[in-house]
């Protein structure tokens, strides 16, 4: 901030002031309220309280001109003009505390917007906007969608694609676990895990999005079961063991011949040299091959 204190009239008419030797040029508004109080003030904003509005009013009251209120409390014109303006409309000069834009939706509309995208977890924003608007009348766009959804928790992220498992699998599972929770690193040195992942060449649903908390991801109702894959493309596979690892295998793969042509060369690529001394576990839920 700078603050400039009396100085001689005849700057003050050229539109200059002396700051450390240096003629300083004023804006048209900085001179005026320059000539007003012989001073300037610059990047201040203060808000006028409430005892300071009563001596304004009454000034005005008593016959003063905004201008020469002005220039006795140093008040820009147009602050007074604005509230001589208001306390005429309604003899009310306090200051109002807004509450910035109001709201587009009532509290029961972000209701009705978490129900619903509870109930079906991939609508689109635009479709739960267009719901909104069929059974409210409240038009809002996707972005307030995403906000309201947002306050409670719900975000839209893409659904996790997994095998079905039943019940049998998750007993299964549990089963396997307690069984192998005390092995050593010796008896685990033993085992190779793999894994497979498939590239589908034909368009995918995965740009569908689902709406979910944070901490949910693996929960039922956020999974989408795939039982297979439809159409060609292209399957990669890899194993590892304490200490090692198999080498990334890719290969081009359908539907029919991924369980013919692509486990074969796995047996011919894995079965001689690892069968005797590994027993290879899949990580896949499903199929799940134990070779002694």
């Amino acid at each position: 901030m700078a603050r400039i204190v009396r100085h001689n009239d005849e700057s003050v008419r050229e539109g200059y002031i002396r700051n450390g030797g240096k003629e300083v040029k004023l804006f048209t508004s900085a001179l005026k309220a320059f000539q007003c109080n012989n001073r300037i003030v610059m990047a201040q904003t203060k808000h006028l309280d409430d005892f300071l509005r009563g001596r304004i009013i009454g000034r005005l009251e008593c016959g003063r001109t905004q201008l020469e209120v002005s220039e006795e409390l140093g008040i820009a014109q147009s602050v007074i003009s604005r509230l001589w303006q208001r306390f005429q409309d309604d003899g009310n000069v306090s200051r109002c505390y807004s509450t910035g834009r109001p709201r587009v939706t009532t509290p029961n509309e972000d209701r009705y917007l978490a129900v619903t995208a509870k109930r079906n977890r991939r609508s689109t924003a635009s479709d739960l906007s267009r719901q909104l608007s069929s059974a409210t009348g409240t038009t809002v766009s996707r972005q307030t969608v995403y906000r309201r959804l947002g306050h409670i928790g719900l975000y839209a992220r893409r659904p996790v694609r997994c095998v079905p498992l039943t019940a049998t699998h998750c007993r299964l599972r549990l089963a396997w676990s307690r069984e192998h929770a005390l092995w050593t690193p010796q008896q685990w040195s033993c085992v190779m895990f793999s894994d497979e992942s498939r590239f589908s060449l034909q368009s995918d649903s995965r740009r569908t999005f689902i709406w979910r908390a944070p901490g949910t991801r693996y929960h039922q109702e956020n999974t989408i079961e795939r039982h297979r894959y439809s159409g060609a493309g292209w399957l990669v596979w890899g194993g590892i063991i304490l200490g090692s690892r198999t080498d990334l295998h890719v290969q081009s793969v359908t539907a029919t011949s991924i369980g013919m042509s692509f486990w074969n060369n796995m047996y011919v690529c894995f079965g001689e040299p690892w069968v005797l001394n590994f027993c290879l576990w899949m990580t896949t839920p499903v199929l799940t091959v134990q070779t002694l």
